[in-house]
């Protein structure tokens, strides 16, 4: 019996060491290659866009640079398509998916989330034909009306979900979309609050009514592959330290609480 115990206990030992063995330390292949690799996709205002030296900035960008100073190293941009970002993290094209990502039942299933960095929410843009019939999401779930929202995100989710019975069209940038809801071609455009908020004070001004209200609650989450306590614990850690010490308070008021830099966007 004893004998056999030992086997038992054996077979566990081998068993962990081979897990422990397997699982994957990001952290430690961010520092010997000395650079943080960070996927995102360029065009969602203020969190990452081009300014007009094609370069990629916005709150993300802030952050993961602050991100990759604590870690001792670079930070290197890889701009994805949204479609393909989660198989782009899989397939370890990058360390980090830092794109005002939603954090989802759905996606967790794939990816694990640290912990929210903020919270956004769903709002709507209207024609601003529609500006004095329409005060609520709920008056546009009638077939009359057609909507949008960008392909693949939670805001296509939020209209198939709580406006079902409108006619729904989807684009591949949040930008056309609201070009067409400008243009009267569309009559509403659904998508996150801060987008949505920078374009009707600015590029929309004057066509379009933005319902500024939230219908949804959407915390935003930075997504590693699974299997990488140690990285999940590093960020979690990451953002107490910025949340206490300035940093981030810093970073927040530059982008979402002044408009100074839409001036060097494209």
């Amino acid at each position: 019996m004893k004998k056999f115990m030992w086997l038992i206990i054996s077979a566990m030992l081998v068993f962990s060491m081979s897990t422990t063995a397997t699982a994957e330390n990001v952290l430690e292949a961010i520092q010997k290659r000395g650079t943080l690799l960070v996927g995102l996709e360029a065009g969602y205002m203020p969190f990452e866009m081009r300014d007009k030296k094609g370069d990629i900035v916005g709150f993300d960008v802030d952050m993961t640079t602050a991100m990759a100073k604590a870690m001792g190293v670079k930070v290197k941009y890889v701009n994805t398509n949204w479609e393909g970002i989660i198989p782009a993290l899989l397939t370890k094209k990058f360390d980090i998916i830092a794109s005002g990502m939603t954090i989802t039942q759905g996606r967790n299933l794939r990816v694990n989330f640290a912990n929210p960095y903020i919270t956004v929410g769903q709002t709507v843009v209207l024609n601003k034909k529609l500006a004095k019939k329409v005060k609520s999401y709920k008056k546009l779930n009638n077939p009359k009306y057609t909507i949008a929202s960008k392909l693949g995100t939670t805001g296509e989710q939020a209209v198939k979900r709580m406006i079902p019975r409108a006619k729904y069209i989807s684009y591949e940038t949040e930008q056309e979309g609201m070009l067409e809801v400008m243009n009267g071609r569309i009559d509403a455009f659904i998508y996150d609050l801060p987008f949505n908020a920078i374009m009707a004070s600015s590029k929309a001004k004057g066509k379009v009514k933005h319902l500024d209200k939230p219908f949804t609650f959407e915390p935003l989450g930075w997504a590693i592959r699974k299997g990488d306590p140690d990285f999940i614990n590093w960020l979690n850690n990451f953002m107490y330290q910025v949340r206490n010490d300035g940093t981030y308070d810093k970073i927040y008021a530059k982008w979402f609480k002044s408009s100074k830099w839409l001036k060097g966007v494209q």
